[in-house]
């Protein structure tokens, strides 16, 4: 993946890489491989290979800080798997509610492209509606946005939800570094005040 990268970014400056990682993260490193692609993500070194600082985020998590308008906001991806992320008052939380239980299995064997392929399309729609409501309910969600590349399958959206753009998770790998730049800022206030504190 890094060669290919590096092979279509040649003669492109960048001073950093963003990372939309499809699955779970952890101090800025992938804690286990994807479900769904080759393995050999979690011990590699990034930044060894791009030769810049890397930020490393779940894919679902980068699209859906790329889509945040404000309030309670769930992001789903449907594509081979199901992506799921929760933004609220700006905080970012990657889930896990794919691999949770549903009916005979989990929400991503429903809702992902093996579901798809499996119940075929009406159903597939049907069973995307009945999830989401559920999911707006249980969360009292103010907002949910509707993305990956089988999006475009569904008919209608149910009420209260918007369709994602990939090119959001752009703008989520923007917005990542700026968010780290203020929890930088933050600690470094607190440690002054702190200091201050001391002295007085």
């Amino acid at each position: 993946m890094v060669s290919g990268v590096l092979k279509l970014a040649e003669g492109w400056k960048y001073d950093a890489v963003s990372i939309g990682y499809p699955g779970r993260v952890r101090n800025n490193r992938p804690v286990s491989e994807p479900i769904n692609l080759g393995r050999g993500w979690v011990k590699f070194d990034f930044e060894k290979a791009f030769g810049v600082p890397v930020n490393v985020m779940n894919d679902a998590a980068m699209q859906a800080l790329g889509s945040y308008q404000g309030g309670k906001m769930l992001f789903l991806g449907l594509g081979t798997g199901l992506g799921t992320a929760l933004i609220m008052d700006g905080s970012i939380m990657p889930m896990e509610i794919q691999h949770l239980p549903y009916k005979q299995g989990t929400y991503e064997e429903y809702l992902g492209l093996s579901g798809l392929k499996r119940l075929g399309i009406r159903k597939w729609r049907a069973c995307v509606r009945e999830v989401i409501t559920r999911f707006i309910t249980a969360l009292e969600l103010d907002d949910v946005v509707i993305g990956g590349g089988n999006v475009n399958k569904l008919d209608k959206l149910p009420p209260g939800c918007g369709v994602g753009d990939n090119a959001l998770a752009f703008r989520g790998g923007l917005l990542l570094w700026e968010k780290k730049r203020q929890r930088k800022r933050k600690k470094h206030v607190s440690r002054k005040d702190a200091k201050s504190q001391r002295k007085t």
